[in-house]
Order: structure tokens, then C-alpha cells, then sequence
């Protein structure tokens, strides 16, 4: 019998030293990510730094399709609460808007400046603030970091207000961490300061899950194995609490290529997140 166990917690969290060209990444965004800004700014389907909040980085762009949105789709970054804005990640809203839909991406106040749970906060502004420039049902969806909070805007300790919730009719987390627990063994939590108060209140697999609420935990084959255990455990947990669940291990995609499908309005990625 043969039994596994964490015993190297930097390692088991950390992505890019495990892919084949992995320090490609944050970098291999900027250029399509202003690209595709540029070109909906040519086109008059871009509005750029909008406020939400008070704080320098309480902005989000909003793209729009051609003609009336038939809804909106909230797409959160990750980067571990610590690392990057909503510049790196203008073009995976292109599968969506060409679908259809108007898409948010807002940045939010980073740690150690900010704990976990004040950015859950900034995070369900931001949602409120873009569903009032968009008619119709919303959808969240959230990588690493960002796939843990748009897991907790629908919980029933939620920041977010219950008028938003019941518009949200999807939420679509890739690659999530959605046990903060782990990531206290970290060095990072020197910055992020989570401690078992935080952990039990922000992790979306400890909470209790909205009515109605419909999740999907997507992530690449080719993930760590912590991606791929947090992944399940998140649907797992909510399924035993009545929550519509559904898990999806897309073959040989890493935490950084399990992405490319937002960029597709034809792509299963796309398609599960805008489907009624």
C-alpha cells in the first residue's frame, strides 16, 4: 500500500519552473493582451479604467461586443494576491465578446497592502459596479488566485450584494486555490498574512454555497497536483451541499496554457461558461 503526502509546499504551489519554457510567463500576455486592447479602443467596443472604488487600483476595462451584450462575464486575475493587473489579460475576453457578451477585468488592491478577504471585497464592487453597465445574466470566472475569489461571491458569507448573486446564473473557476489553508506553509504568507481566522472565512471549500448557485472547476491535465486535487475538492464539497457541480481536467494543458480557450468563442472553455 503506498500513500501520499506534501512534504515540499513551495514546490507542490509553484508552476513555472515546472513547464518547459515557464518564465515565458507573465510576459507571454503582454503584447496579445494590448493588441486586443487596442483594437476594440479603435473600434469604440473598449472603456478603459473605470472606477469602482477609491483605491489607485480599483479599475476595471469593460469590451464590448458588437450591437446589445447579451449578458456579462467578470473575469478575475490571479498572480497568488500578490502579482500583476488587469493588463495581462485583456484578450481572454475576446472568446466571450465574440460570443456575444461584454467582459469586465478589474484589478484590485494586492497583498500585503491588502489581506485576502479585503480583496474579495474590492472584487464584489467591481462586479456591481460592471453589472450596472450590463444588462442581463453574469458570469464569473477566475484563474488561480481569481478562481478562489469568484468561488466567494457565491457563498452565503459572500461580500457581494443579493441582488448581483441572483444574476449570476455561472461560475467557472480554472485552477483555484479554494483551501487557503496550504498556502499558509508557504513563504509567501510572510505578505499575505493569511492565518487560520482568514483561511476558514476566504476559502470557498470551508463555506456553504448560495441556492442555486451552478460551479464549474476546470484545469489542466498538466497541473501540479495540488491544482488538480484543489480543483476537485472545491466541486466535491459543493455537490454534498446542493450545489450543481461539474469538474473538467482538460488533457495536457498547464496552469498557464489551460487559458487559451477563453480566447475562443468555439472552445469547450468558452462554451461551458456562457452556457444557459
Amino acid at each position: 500500500m503506498s500513500y501520499f503526502r506534501v512534504i515540499d509546499w513551495e514546490s507542490a504551489y509553484t508552476n513555472g519552473a515546472y513547464i518547459v519554457d515557464g518564465d515565458r510567463w507573465p510576459a507571454a500576455w503582454v503584447e496579445p493582451a494590448k493588441s486586443f486592447r487596442d483594437s476594440l479602443t479603435a473600434a469604440g467596443r473598449a472603456k478603459l479604467d473605470i472606477a469602482y472604488g477609491p483605491a489607485e487600483r480599483n479599475r476595471f476595462d469593460l469590451f464590448l461586443p458588437e450591437g446589445q451584450p447579451k449578458g456579462l462575464v467578470v473575469f478575475v486575475h490571479g498572480g497568488y494576491w500578490l502579482q500583476l493587473d488587469k493588463s495581462y489579460w485583456s484578450h481572454l475576453a475576446d472568446g466571450s465578446v465574440a460570443a456575444g457578451y461584454a467582459v469586465a477585468i478589474p484589478s484590485y488592491t494586492l497583498c500585503p497592502e491588502n489581506r485576502i478577504g479585503g480583496i474579495g471585497k474590492e472584487i464584489a464592487a467591481a462586479i456591481t459596479a460592471a453589472a450596472e453597465l450590463a444588462d442581463g445574466p453574469v458570469m464569473l470566472t477566475g484563474h488561480s488566485a481569481g478562481g478562489q475569489l469568484v468561488a466567494r461571491m457565491m457563498t452565503t458569507t459572500s461580500p457581494l450584494g443579493e441582488a448581483i448573486q441572483k444574476r449570476i446564473r455561472h461560475v467557472l473557476a480554472i485552477s483555484g486555490v479554494h483551501d487557503l489553508r496550504p498556502i499558509m506553509k508557504r513563504k509567501m504568507n510572510k505578505e499575505l498574512r493569511i492565518d487560520d481566522a482568514e483561511a476558514r472565512a476566504e476559502s470557498p471549500a470551508l463555506l456553504e454555497p448560495t441556492d442555486g448557485v451552478r460551479l464549474t472547476c476546470w484545469v489542466g491535465g498538466a497541473e501540479r497536483a495540488e491544482f488538480i486535487r484543489q480543483n476537485a475538492l472545491l466541486a466535491n464539497i459543493w455537490t454534498g451541499l446542493g450545489a450543481a457541480t461539474n469538474v473538467v481536467v482538460e488533457p495536457d494543458k498547464h496552469h498557464y496554457s489551460v487559458l487559451d480557450g477563453l480566447m475562443d468563442a468555439a472552445h469547450p472553455l468558452t462554451r461551458s461558461l456562457l452556457a444557459e
